[in-house]
């Protein structure tokens, strides 16, 4: 028989998916504290002009 993850122990299972769950937030963490952020204001406006018409019936036409 081929040993397996699917035939491990419950507790070295368990293990396992956290120790990945932690090298993906880890990973997640470090990419976005290391994204280049805009120099530009535009985000912060669309972001303002979204929030301020929020709930405005527009004509579909």
């Amino acid at each position: 028989m081929v040993p397996s993850f699917h035939n491990a122990d419950k507790p070295t299972h368990r293990r396992v998916m956290v120790v990945g769950l932690l090298f993906c937030l880890t990973f997640v963490a470090i990419s976005f504290s290391l994204r280049p952020f805009p120099e530009s204001g535009q985000v912060l406006v669309k972001a303002d002009r979204l929030v301020r018409t929020a709930g405005e019936l527009h004509k579909a036409n």
